[in-house]
């Protein structure tokens, strides 16, 4: 999801980096806010996505951003503005998906590319749903955070639910395999988002 802006961008994404074949897939999130990202996290899947559709969801509220795949959270960013983090929620995000050339990084670093011989190159969607609040066109207001007129402002979303968290803990236990708040050579000063409990 991407706002129109370009500088001041807001961007919330789910990224599929490739794979080497008998290896697990790679995906990894990132969080752009008000221009600001490189806040990438990449979990190895505890499937092999191409045998099957499984369901991969971004909860965005007011209080939270949770990325979802198949119902287990693998993302929390906590909305810690209160404490002077940013927080995208000041413009509208759109739906973009796109299948986009990046083996000079994404893929085991850029150490595998893509062989063109299989293209083209498809991707396929089943089920699709969005739940959000409409924009009309050239109006930037923000979303009414009222629990009344939109579900994903309520109190069961405002945080994860004991098994959510269980199995959340065991995404960061056994699959994350980069986060940048644990990237000292990358940040020698934590991230004050990390420092703050994200």
């Amino acid at each position: 999801m991407n706002s129109d802006t370009d500088t001041i961008r807001d961007e919330l994404d789910f990224e599929f980096l490739g794979n080497r074949s008998g290896q697990p897939y790679t995906v990894q999130t990132n969080i752009y806010t008000y221009g600001k990202g490189n806040r990438e996290q990449r979990i190895n899947l505890w499937f092999d996505p191409s045998l099957g559709f499984h369901t991969y969801s971004i909860l965005w509220n007011h209080y939270q951003v949770v990325f979802f795949v198949d119902n287990t959270p693998i993302r929390v960013f906590k909305n810690k503005e209160a404490q002077g983090i940013l927080y995208p929620k000041s413009q509208p995000l759109r739906i973009y998906s796109t299948l986009w050339e990046a083996d000079d990084w994404a893929t085991r670093g850029g150490l595998e590319k893509i062989d063109w011989s299989k293209a083209p190159f498809s991707a396929y969607y089943s089920d699709f749903d969005i739940e959000g609040c409409a924009v009309p066109a050239g109006n930037n207001l923000q979303c009414a955070s009222n629990p009344n007129n939109n579900w994903w402002e309520g109190v069961a979303y405002r945080e994860l639910s004991p098994s959510e968290k269980e199995k959340y803990e065991w995404v960061r236990r056994n699959h994350v395999i980069y986060d940048y708040c644990t990237d000292s050579s990358r940040y020698p000063i934590t991230p004050p988002e990390c420092a703050a409990g994200i």
